[in-house]
């Protein structure tokens, strides 16, 4: 099993879990290899050591750089934009060559890829947006082209906020909630699709396992929440009032208006048909629950 993004929120959760299962996990990284389960590439020179890879059977393809870590400059998009499409294209090109491919490649994508379609029920058939980070999407997905050419199962991973109290968008929010400072961003009426980072992990192992699933899958929980739900339902998993909207400006100052105005004011009411038909089941389903289970995990301490 190869993983990227072996370093991330996602792939820190996924690797202990396909190990237990009795995976051998090897990691594609950008530095030195740590050990001998570690694999070099370098997306941006288009090396990566294909030699290292051949005989995988399932590839989980998670590297790009942060999309909402800084303001949107035009080198920060192009950077956003190259870290997805590059390594995407490469490993995709690289994985058509091999002598013995692997049978699947799950290909990160996000829900961004629907742009801001109100309250408008989005699923995996629904068309994309016309905004930054749907634009990104739409290229990410594309550059599988050349695995699925290759007779490589190909699904795209359209993940939604993943909820984590260590890490991620939750991680970020947690201290002005603690602190009685969170509220609602905007109107409040932007839905927010949000997905347990257990369950983001479980689904991925069941798209890993069934064989007839290929195209998008949106790995998202079945009940999404506006932002004013969503801060009503963190300010009472934290015990603190939520009553002073998020002040806009001071965002905006920092971050850039099209930033704040595409991630946060904006958003997208995603619901996970494929994962439903396909069987999978959530372990939170509801946000209460997924928040209470994610702020006493060990991992929140």
């Amino acid at each position: 099993m190869l993983v990227t993004g072996a370093h991330g929120l996602i792939g820190t959760a996924l690797i202990p879990r396909l190990r237990a299962d009795g995976h051998r996990v090897v990691r594609l990284v950008r530095g030195d290899p740590e050990g001998s389960d570690d694999v070099r590439w370098d997306p941006a020179a288009g090396t990566i050591d294909a030699a290292g890879i051949e005989g995988i059977d399932a590839v989980v393809h998670l590297a790009g750089a942060g999309i909402g870590d800084k303001k949107w400059t035009p080198a920060r998009k192009q950077l956003i934009l190259d870290s997805r499409t590059q390594g995407t294209d490469l490993l995709a090109r690289t994985l058509a060559g091999l002598t013995r491919r692997p049978k699947v490649l799950l290909s990160g994508s996000a829900v961004g890829y629907y742009g801001d379609q109100g309250a408008q029920v989005l699923v995996e058939e629904s068309p994309p947006g016309a905004d930054f980070p749907a634009r990104v999407c739409v290229a990410w997905e594309a550059a599988t082209a050349p695995a699925e050419q290759a007779g490589i199962r190909v699904v795209h991973l359209r993940t939604g906020i993943v909820l984590a109290a260590h890490g991620g968008a939750l991680h970020r929010m947690l201290l002005p909630f603690r602190l009685g400072l969170g509220g609602r961003i905007g109107s409040g009426d932007q839905y927010l699709s949000w997905i347990a980072l257990e369950d983001h992990v479980g689904a991925v192992l069941h798209l890993l396992a069934d064989e007839s699933v290929h195209g998008a899958a949106n790995l998202t929980a079945p009940n999404p929440a506006t932002n004013a739900e969503f801060t009503r339902a963190l300010g009472a998993a934290v015990h603190r009032p939520t009553v002073l909207p998020t002040p806009l400006l001071p965002l905006k100052a920092v971050y850039g208006g099209e930033l704040v105005d595409a991630l946060l004011v904006h958003g997208q009411r995603v619901h996970p048909r494929v994962l439903e038909q396909h069987g999978y089941e959530f372990a939170h389903p509801q946000l209460d629950d997924a928040l209470r289970a994610v702020l006493a995990a060990p991992a929140a301490a």
